[in-house]
């Protein structure tokens, strides 16, 4: 899937069966206004199409969604200067394999790794990398920002209220 001529995210999941958890970052992107293609690729059974997508990407960002031995993050930082940003899948046996193979890469290699099934916050990471040179991401995300924070506050204000409410319903 490919929006617009010149995606500036590329994700690459290891097989379909991620995609339903690649969506938060999907939704993401689109609702920011940031143009992605996802690819399927796999570092352990199709190497050459995994350089095939990262030679031919024209995106300045890398989402690398992979579960177990979570090889693909690596495997595509190894072939490109430009930041990847791993996503630990978990799968049946967890996610600490995967968080690991993502956080111990080599010296001079490294992959940016977002927490375990957190497909949104590897997206916002990719807008944060990408708002450096767009001013209009940025603001974008500083609005987000702005608005996240005025959330906390008002429930800071409602507090005693809702613990009040939650006794009374008790």
């Amino acid at each position: 899937m490919e929006q617009k001529n010149q995606p500036l995210v590329t994700i690459v999941m290891g097989s379909i069966s991620d995609t339903k958890k690649i969506l938060p970052a999907l939704d993401y992107l689109e609702g920011i206004g940031v143009s992605y293609s996802v690819h399927i690729a796999s570092a352990h059974r199709t190497p050459d199409l995994v350089k095939m997508i990262v030679v031919e990407s024209r995106a300045q960002v890398f989402i690398a969604a992979a579960g177990m031995a979570a090889a693909l993050p690596g495997c595509i930082a190894a072939l490109t200067i430009r930041p990847v940003i791993g996503l630990p899948l978990s799968s049946k046996h967890g996610h600490e394999d995967a968080v690991l193979a993502m956080l111990q890469m080599p010296p001079g290699k490294p992959v940016l790794t977002v927490g375990p099934d957190t497909a949104k916050n590897a997206a916002i990471a990719a807008c944060q990398i990408l708002a450096l040179s767009n001013p209009d991401l940025a603001l974008k995300l500083t609005d987000e920002s702005i608005r996240m924070a005025e959330k906390v506050e008002n429930d800071n204000m409602a507090i005693s209220e809702t613990i009040k409410k939650l006794r009374e319903d008790s």
